[in-house]
């Protein structure tokens, strides 16, 4: 039989954390007015999401001055926990020198050619749950009394 778990609203503060630890999070944009999902590494930078796309790209193109989201997770489906992460906030290119530099140093792209455009996301909004095993449930620790019903009283 599966254990059954609880939701646990996670803190501003716990979603930063988390979203700092995680290697790889999903862009969710629209594209062509559908909604569409890409993976992309990244960087948190305070509470901006950094990642780097390539010329031409879907990506680039649709999150460009637009709100999108962005989500995280990490899921155990042996144990059934795990957590996940959203934030949504308004995309932008970095076009600033000075701050490309900063970013290049924190950021290393994962795919070749996946560099021409740094992309930031400044999240307005941060929500978070883990999935967590419930705790036990208390049993009665109330012994029944005598007179209730369904219960003998002993031979004395």
């Amino acid at each position: 039989m599966a254990t059954s778990g609880e939701l646990v609203e996670l803190s501003r503060q716990e979603c930063l954390a988390l979203l700092a630890a995680a290697p790889v999070g999903r862009v969710i944009f629209t594209d062509r007015a559908m909604p569409a999902a890409q993976p992309v590494n990244y960087i948190l930078d305070g509470e901006e999401i950094v990642f780097r796309t390539a010329n031409g790209s879907k990506l680039a193109a649709a999150t460009r001055h637009t709100v999108v989201g962005f989500q995280v997770d990490e899921i155990d489906p042996r144990t059934r926990t795990g957590w996940s992460v959203l934030g949504v906030g308004e995309a932008n290119e970095v076009v600033h020198p000075d701050r490309l530099a900063e970013l290049a140093d924190l950021s290393d792209p994962w795919v070749d050619d996946h560099d021409a455009h740094t992309i930031s996301v400044s999240l307005q909004i941060i929500s978070g749950r883990r999935l967590q095993r419930a705790a036990p449930r208390q049993a009665d620790a109330r012994a029944p009394s005598a007179s209730e019903p369904g219960r003998t009283n002993p031979v004395e």
